[in-house]
């Protein structure tokens, strides 16, 4: 809701650049969905060392 109010103030003041900025919303969304998805994948990576390293803790009844 606030990006629309944001965009609605832009809007007002300055129209064109309101278009340009809807227009090149969904490009560049597009170009940062890799580096998303790779976010993704490197923090799936750490929780898996993670668990790994506390996984003997967890078998002696640690509580981590």
């Amino acid at each position: 809701m606030t990006k629309f109010l944001l965009w609605l103030l832009l809007f007002i003041l300055c129209w064109p650049l309101a278009l340009f900025a809807i227009v090149l919303y969904p490009i560049v969304w597009l170009l940062t969905l890799p580096f998303r998805l790779v976010g993704i994948a490197v923090g799936g990576v750490f929780e898996l060392l993670r668990a790994i390293v506390l996984l003997p803790a967890r078998l002696l009844g640690g509580k981590v």
